[in-house]
């Protein structure tokens, strides 16, 4: 993955995540991929949720039930060294920042979240 893959990347995850379409996020990820966040501390009693399906079954248990979003990208960046995307984005009054890191086929092994208001 490339600068440019990325910058696709950020495009399609925010369109994605604008219309809920949970199963295209989930696609972005490999089969053994991990996911950190608060959130998922609360629904599920660990911050981590490992493996593309289970991390499915937790974003339709936390998101399932909303229709659409306006997730903002207020910015983000590209290591091309360690394969590390960092996005900022805003819905509502909630600015989180969420690292990805990227396997040689452009599939997210690994994600975490960080929200503030």
């Amino acid at each position: 993955m490339n600068r440019a893959a990325a910058e696709r990347f950020v495009a399609a995850w925010c369109a994605n995540w604008c219309k809920v379409d949970i199963d295209a996020v989930v696609a972005h990820f490999a089969d053994n991929a991990q996911m950190r966040s608060p959130l998922a501390l609360t629904l599920t009693g660990s911050p981590v949720v490992a493996g593309a399906e289970n991390i499915r079954a937790y974003w339709r248990k936390a998101d399932g039930h909303i229709e659409s979003t306006d997730l903002k990208i207020l910015t983000w960046s590209w290591d091309d060294t360690i394969s590390r995307l960092t996005v900022w984005w805003q819905l509502g009054d909630t600015r989180a920042s969420e690292f990805m890191d990227f396997d040689a086929a452009g599939r997210v092994v690994r994600s975490e979240a960080f929200y503030g208001k």
